[in-house]
């Protein structure tokens, strides 16, 4: 069975071919500024063929029209007869309280997607745009799965997903922590749970989403009890643009003070903070670092808040969740920065987490055990694979309602 995964952006379109038989990607790229002009796509096969095409795509069907041409393509194709697709399964960022587990795609279901878009307004109506434009490609023979980066973490209790507000705006908009990056942190604590040789559910997890955007999360015995992420993915902490969790009084302090209206009160929260507003420098921690090793001291504070703030939220998860067997290190950051895992760990060392240097140093972009033998918690790099959660999840449904 070929699974075609889509992760769909309002302007962007990322896909990957996987065939299930073995769980091997077979083909991957994406569609970039679509509804705007230069818009392009880029195309990777497993062997190694890439081609990259500018083309006019003005909406989300054109889009799915060129990635069927890219898979079918005589010479950078993987594909003989588009019906090898066997289905078709999307990430969806944003499921609320509506969506607590992977469904088959319908048009109640796209409704009740549509009604999310308060939630999330540039995913969700980015990931519609995308479902009606692959209906409309590939006709509705071929079936078609959302999986939800919520529904991973609808098991929290509600304790820790309610937000001390009046109540009557969680029963009015549904105002609580929803959390982000499910499908990944539901991945690696999976990974881990086999890497250890136990049970997940006799495990007490800490998953480290590091990446742009970042996520930490508390795993026990393979239910979520606590995340980071929030009503939306600007919660937590420090990332690439993002502020994470703040003083509220920040917001209307500063709009006050510079006349923000909320949506440039947002933009400044959402794009302009975290690493690059704090280093001044750039969004991407590879060129923090450089400017940190050049001697800029903001880019040393962006890294040191970082640092100790990921340290914070690990801290905080052992507490909730009554000890810790595994911490996972995982996505951009997480897979690849050693410093940043080496640093966090340091402030864990309380807890009896002792690092091996060599092999974190060893580690990077690929899964392995970063703890030392004598380290009370086991500590491990593990790569993410959300594509291949959401085409697990496909072929089961799918297979379920043969």
């Amino acid at each position: 069975m070929k699974i075609l995964v889509i992760n769909a952006g309002s302007s962007s379109l990322k896909y990957q071919l996987i065939d299930m038989d073995n769980e091997q990607m077979l083909a991957k790229g994406n569609c970039e500024r679509i509804g705007n002009t230069g818009s392009f796509i880029g195309h990777k096969t497993a062997d190694g063929r890439q081609m990259t095409k500018e083309i006019d795509m003005p909406d989300h069907k054109t889009a799915f029209l060129q990635v069927k041409d890219a898979l079918l393509d005589a010479e950078y194709g993987v594909i003989k007869e588009l019906s090898e697709v066997s289905a078709i399964g999307h990430r969806i960022v944003q499921g609320g309280a509506l969506f607590s587990e992977s469904v088959i795609v319908n048009e109640e279901v796209i409704k009740g997607i549509e009604s999310l878009i308060p939630l999330a307004p540039l995913h969700n109506s980015g990931h519609v745009q995308a479902i009606r434009g692959c209906l409309s490609v590939f006709g509705d023979s071929v079936p078609e799965v959302v999986v939800f980066d919520t529904a991973f973490h609808s098991t929290m209790p509600q304790k820790a997903f309610m937000y001390a507000v009046p109540y009557e705006y969680y029963e009015k908009y549904q105002v609580r922590r929803y959390g982000f990056h499910g499908t990944s942190h539901r991945y690696v604590s999976g990974e881990m749970a086999k890497n250890m040789g136990r049970d997940i559910k006799d495990l007490k997890l800490i998953t480290c989403h590091i990446g742009n955007g970042s996520s930490i999360t508390a795993v026990d015995g393979g239910k979520v009890i606590d995340t980071s992420m929030g009503l939306t993915p600007l919660d937590g902490f420090l990332m690439g643009t993002r502020s994470g969790g703040l003083d509220p009084s920040v917001v209307t302090f500063i709009a006050e003070k510079e006349g923000f209206t909320p949506e440039e009160m947002s933009q400044m929260l959402n794009k302009k903070s975290g690493l690059l507003g704090i280093s001044g420098v750039s969004s991407d921690d590879r060129d923090v670092s450089a400017a940190e090793k050049e001697g800029n001291e903001r880019a040393h504070l962006a890294h040191e808040m970082l640092y100790y703030q990921i340290a914070k939220y690990v801290g905080g998860y052992m507490a909730a969740l009554g000890g810790c067997d595994g911490i996972v290190f995982c996505a951009g950051l997480g897979e690849n920065q050693a410093q940043l895992r080496k640093e966090v760990c340091d402030y864990l060392k309380f807890f009896g987490v002792k690092l091996d240097d060599a092999a974190n140093e060893a580690t990077r972009g690929k899964t392995g055990r970063i703890s030392a033998d004598d380290s009370k918690i086991e500590v491990w790099v593990i790569e993410t694979n959300e594509e291949l959660v959401i085409a697990r999840d496909t072929k089961a449904l799918v297979e379920k309602n043969a």
